[in-house]
C-alpha cells in the first residue's frame, strides 16, 4: 500500500456513510473527507492517500450518479469491494421533537431510502450535497424545526439527538463500495473467487452488442453486471460497464476479452480482485 502514508479518501463529511465503510475495513486507516468523487479520486492518484472508499450501487436507489463517467479517467484501479449494511437516524439539536419538526435535510440518496418515513411525518424533505454535511448545518444553526437524516456516527460526531433509529425503508439497504488505488492488485489466477471490472464501447456496426457479448456465454463466464451510460453527452455514444466473475488470465475469460476487443472501438480492464463475502452470501439467499 503506497502513498499517502495510511491515509483512506472518501466523498462527503466525517460520520458519512463512506466514513462508515472506511472505519469497517480499514480501521488503522485515516479518513480523508473529500467535498466531491473527483477529489477524492485525485487525493490517491497525487499521492496524499492511499486508499478511496467509493460507493457504486444502492439495493434501493441503484446506482450512485457519475461514478462510472469518473471510474475510466481517474488513472486508479479497482483493487476490492465492501458492502454496507445501512443505517439511518432522524436527528435533531437537544430540545426538537416530532412536534417542532417541519422539515428534513439529506443527500438525494438518503431520502429516497427514508421516503416512507418522511412521508408518514409529513416532513418537508430539503436535498444536501451530502447526509453528514445535513446532520453537521443542522447542528451549526440550531433550528428545532429541521432535521437531518444521516448515519448514527454523524449524531455523534456533530451532538445531535436521535429522535428515530432504523428509519431506512427497507431492512436489506446495502450500499456497496468499490475500492480504488493507484497500484493494482496483483492476483493469484488460481485463488478465487475473483471479480474483474471493465468498461468497453462498441463499434457502430448492427448487433454489435450481441456480438461482443456473445464470447461470455460461448466461453462460459458469469457476467454480474452490466451497465450503459451515455458519453460526453451523446445519444449515439455508449459506454458500458461490466462485471463478471474470474481473472483475465483464465482461459474462458482471456477468450471472451479478445471477442469483446474484436467488436469494440476500446476495452480497458479497471481491475480484478477478490469478491467480498457478502456477494455470495447474497446469491445463495436467491436461491
Amino acid at each position: 500500500m503506497s502513498g499517502g502514508k495510511n491515509i483512506i479518501a472518501f466523498q462527503g463529511f466525517l460520520g458519512a456513510n463512506s466514513h462508515i465503510a472506511c472505519q469497517e475495513r480499514f480501521p488503522k486507516m485515516t479518513p480523508l473527507p473529500c467535498v466531491r468523487f473527483e477529489e477524492a479520486f485525485e487525493a490517491v492518484e497525487k499521492g496524499k492517500a492511499a486508499l478511496a472508499m467509493i460507493p457504486v450501487d444502492n439495493s434501493i436507489a441503484g446506482r450512485v450518479a457519475d461514478i462510472h463517467h469518473i471510474l475510466p479517467g481517474s488513472g486508479l484501479s479497482i483493487i476490492g469491494e465492501h458492502f454496507l449494511r445501512v443505517t439511518y437516524q432522524l436527528m435533531a439539536v437537544p430540545g426538537a421533537s416530532f412536534k417542532t419538526l417541519k422539515r428534513v435535510e439529506s443527500h438525494v440518496q438518503s431520502l429516497s431510502q427514508c421516503a416512507k418515513f418522511v412521508r408518514k411525518h409529513k416532513l418537508t424533505p430539503i436535498v444536501s450535497a451530502d447526509n453528514a454535511g445535513a446532520a453537521k448545518d443542522v447542528a451549526a444553526r440550531g433550528d428545532k424545526t429541521v432535521a437531518a437524516i444521516a448515519p448514527p456516527l454523524a449524531a455523534k460526531i456533530y451532538g445531535l439527538k436521535a429522535l428515530a433509529s432504523q428509519i431506512e425503508d427497507e431492512d436489506h439497504n446495502t450500499t456497496r463500495f468499490l475500492i480504488m488505488s493507484k497500484t493494482p492488485l496483483k492476483t493469484d489466477p488460481k485463488k478465487g473467487p475473483l471479480v474483474t471490472s471493465f468498461v468497453f464501447r462498441v463499434r457502430n456496426v448492427p448487433a454489435a452488442l450481441y456480438k461482443a457479448l456473445g464470447g461470455f456465454a460461448t466461453n462460459g463466464v458469469n457476467m454480474t453486471k452490466l451497465e450503459s451510460y451515455m458519453v460526453g453527452g451523446h445519444f449515439t455514444a455508449t459506454q458500458f460497464y461490466a462485471e463478471v466473475d474470474g481473472h483475465p488470465d483464465k482461459p474462458g475469460l482471456r477468450l471472451a476479452l479478445e471477442e469483446l476487443r474484436f467488436f469494440s472501438k476500446e476495452v480497458k480492464v479497471l481491475g480484478t480482485y477478490p469478491g467480498h463475502p457478502f456477494r455470495y452470501e447474497a446469491a445463495k439467499k436467491a436461491h
